[in-house]
């Protein structure tokens, strides 16, 4: 199993040998340095953490700096650890997209887009109430009532209401990788992926 950390740089298209048009995210991945290593033994549980981007160090803690001097790499803008049982690597390696291949089913997770403060309609699908006769000139998209009469006489928790809408985790599996750019780095991934431009996604082969 490889993983590795991406930037979402935007959508385009190939056509395949069968002359298909095919919609494709295009992805840069790495290169990621192996900044530690969990083990049964120290930690009670297997994992690898790796980093991406390169960042100033006056922008970091003094604790992180430290954290990436004892591995001896370079100062890191992100950081992410995977849960792996089997673990290839060792601290100082760099996972680059030579780890992937064309065709293969990669499970990919983000942060989907901001959507601000919605109504019902957007949010939840409904479907309005009533129509704009007898003075409902302002209901169409209105959630209409909420709760019951005099029992239980309170709002249950978990009804679909107005409010906040995207930006939450999202994770996808079974995505195939159409193309990948070992010269830059770069990663085709057949399909839309979640969030916006320069987001940070995470990847993982099947």
């Amino acid at each position: 199993m490889s993983v590795i950390l991406g930037k979402k740089i935007g959508m385009t298209s190939i056509i395949n040998e069968n002359g298909d048009h095919i919609p494709c995210t295009v992805i840069q991945a790495g290169p990621c340095p192996v900044v530690q290593i969990r083990t049964n033994e120290t930690d009670g549980y297997t994992s690898v953490q790796i980093g991406f981007e390169p960042a100033k160090e006056k922008h970091l803690t003094k604790p992180l700096l430290g954290h990436f001097k004892k591995a001896g790499v370079s100062p890191l803008r992100h950081l992410k650890e995977f849960r792996l049982t089997n673990i290839p690597w060792s601290v100082g390696d760099t996972i680059s997209v030579d780890a992937f291949q064309k065709g293969d089913k990669i499970k990919l997770s983000g942060t989907g887009k901001g959507k601000g403060f919605q109504g019902v309609v957007r949010r939840h699908h409904f479907g309005g109430v009533g129509q704009t006769t007898h003075g409902q000139s302002d209901r169409m998209r209105a959630p209409g009532s909420i709760g019951s009469s005099s029992f239980p006489s309170r709002v249950f928790k978990g009804l679909r209401m107005a409010g906040r809408m995207g930006g939450k985790r999202i994770s996808i599996r079974n995505l195939e990788i159409l193309e990948t750019m070992k010269d830059s780095n770069l990663l085709l991934v057949k399909g839309s992926i979640p969030g916006a431009i320069n987001s940070i996604v995470e990847i993982v082969k099947l």
